[in-house]
């Protein structure tokens, strides 16, 4: 299936079900193909020392529209301070395995609590340039949802529609120097927002991931 079958499915009952078919557990890192300009990031580390980390990708069903919930992260935050990102942070030793971390997480940013979540699965893990290891969990939300942000992690949140994500004409690849290298990495604008590097990259892979 293509993104653009996928966006013309009508009603949303047939995308969500596309959705609970498409994820499965995997932990094979989203890498770079570093031959094409296509498959890019802003770059893996010449290292395996890598702090294991998750987001929550959230979905919601709107009655219009299938959205995808991102976070705009404060100002004051010592890593990726004032970026678009998804909630989530490193795991910690309480948490139990990456979803774990990725509800917690979500709850603590955003006020959205475990029980309004299912769970239907996760894409690659993603490493990145400052040396995360990141695993993508995909969540449904569900029921009444009353949002909550903490102001000392999260500044703002905001939905994209699914459908704009799906559609690779909307993505922008742009370079630019990071310790001394020079990077590719995928940018999404957004009524204003920039949405990029590994944020935007784990969008690519979720457009390619319901593509087949």
């Amino acid at each position: 299936m293509s993104s653009d079958e996928f966006r013309s499915m009508r009603p949303s009952k047939m995308r969500l079900e596309v959705l609970r078919s498409r994820f499965v557990q995997t932990t094979t890192p989203f890498c770079i193909d570093k031959r094409d300009g296509s498959n890019c990031d802003l770059g893996l580390l010449e290292t395996e020392e890598f702090t294991a980390a998750a987001v929550l990708i959230p979905i919601f069903d709107r009655p219009k529209a299938t959205t995808i919930l991102l976070t705009q992260r404060a100002e004051n935050l010592r890593y990726h301070a004032g970026q678009v990102s998804f909630p989530g942070g490193r795991m910690e030793a309480s948490d139990s395995d990456s979803v774990d971390t990725a509800l917690r997480e979500a709850e603590e940013e955003i006020g959205l609590m475990r029980c309004n979540v299912e769970v239907l699965g996760r894409l690659n893990t993603y490493q990145t340039g400052t040396g995360f290891s990141i695993a993508p969990i995909i969540g449904l939300v569900v029921g009444d949802v009353r949002l909550e942000t903490n102001p000392f992690e999260v500044s703002d949140v905001f939905e994209v529609p699914i459908n704009y994500v799906l559609d690779s004409r909307n993505y922008q690849i742009e370079t630019a120097e990071f310790s001394g290298v020079r990077r590719q990495f995928y940018v999404l604008p957004y009524e204003g927002r920039r949405i990029w590097g590994a944020t935007a990259g784990m969008l690519v892979n979720l457009s390619r991931r319901l593509s087949g």
